[in-house]
């Protein structure tokens, strides 16, 4: 506990120096990742770096890991924060849509665990992207430059119903169809205050605990992104790059994401998924996961207080199991298997046959 506070309070200088964000659930992912020494790990959103910097410096010696990010900027953040594991991390600025293409093309599969943590960073807030409300900037909430669609698009071109439909279905916002009439009526709108404005002048000022526009902002932020239409397929690419026993973490912040991930795992911990109502089994699923932490897991009432963005984060954790359909019913790979049972499949000629495996999947 004295090592995870000293890693704490050294995290949360760098964070401070480097305006980047202080790692949200830390300990609770390490200890759900079971990293160690010499293992390697995939940081899906590296954002910052903060939970990297900690998986890196609890899997020394011998650790390695890939740290994807769609965002350039925060790339090179995490960059100069983990400059001193230079030998031992690569950065890659890259879509996490891509995440199975990207683990073959710098040959980093298998792997003992990845993380994803699917929260926006103090980084991205604190630009002017137009991911926050409390900056005027321009409507743009994309992560990376090189998409085409922007905020300001969405709200200056969609038709009322469906920019309505947006801001329900991805804001769960009550008010979606009184919010979207008045953007029409607004239009255009090309700057975060102005669409504060509007939304504000839609709800008649605030209402409950949170800004009037949090909701909406939410729902553009995800559109944009294409976050939820990208995060099953972001899972089920994740277990296909996990060995053994590999760990899967993921953070989300808000019920969508959450409800999407907690089914995914629930479905793949099960062996059959046919209906309640169907008398036999037809399906032919097979578990691959293991559910490590059936509760989820939150930040305790200290965190929040010291990082209140930590407030609305749920961590769930699982572990990969391993089928016959992974080897294909080979014989050969039926004996890679055994070694790895062993607890040998760390070798680096084990890896590199292990490979083969993932490759075919």
């Amino acid at each position: 506990m004295a090592d995870y506070r000293k890693l704490r309070e050294t995290l949360m200088d760098m964070a401070m120096s480097t305006s980047t964000h202080i790692p949200v659930l830390l300990e609770e992912t390490l200890e759900a990742l079971a990293v160690q020494p010499g293992g390697r790990y995939i940081d899906g959103t590296v954002g910052g770096g903060g939970h990297a910097a900690a998986i890196l410096e609890r899997s020394s010696p011998g650790g390695q890991l890939l740290g994807i990010d769609a965002d350039p900027e925060a790339v090179k953040v995490a960059r100069a924060r983990l400059a001193a594991y230079r030998g031992s991390v690569l950065l890659v600025n890259e879509n996490l849509v891509n995440l199975k293409a990207i683990g073959i093309k710098y040959d980093f599969m298998p792997v003992h665990g990845i993380l994803f943590d699917l929260g926006l960073s103090s980084l991205q807030l604190d630009s002017r992207r137009g991911f926050s409300f409390q900056h005027d900037a321009p409507l743009d909430m994309r992560f990376s430059p090189t998409q085409e669609i922007t905020a300001a698009d969405i709200v200056n071109t969609l038709s009322e119903a469906e920019l309505a439909r947006y801001i329900r279905t991805y804001g769960e916002e009550g008010y979606s169809h009184l919010i979207a009439r008045n953007i029409v009526k607004e239009r255009p709108i090309n700057s975060t205050l102005h669409l504060v404005r509007t939304i504000e002048r839609a709800l008649g000022g605030r209402r409950g605990k949170i800004h009037p526009a949090t909701k909406t902002f939410q729902a553009l932020r995800i559109a944009v992104n294409r976050e939820l239409e990208n995060l099953e397929a972001v899972l089920r690419q994740a277990v296909k790059l996990l060995g053994f026993e590999g760990r899967l973490v993921v953070i989300t912040y808000h019920s969508l994401e959450d409800r999407i991930v907690k089914q995914f795992m629930r479905r793949e911990a099960r062996d059959c998924i046919c209906p309640p109502s169907a008398p036999t089994c037809v399906c032919g699923h097979k578990a691959r996961l293991r559910l490590i932490n059936k509760k989820v897991m939150v930040p305790s009432a200290t965190e929040i207080q010291e990082n209140p963005r930590s407030r609305s984060a749920k961590l769930r954790a699982v572990e990969r199991l391993i089928t016959q359909d992974d080897y294909h019913g080979n014989s050969e790979m039926e004996n890679i298997l055994v070694e790895a049972d062993c607890g040998t499949w760390r070798n680096p000629a084990v890896l590199k046959k292990l490979e083969m495996i993932f490759s075919m999947s």
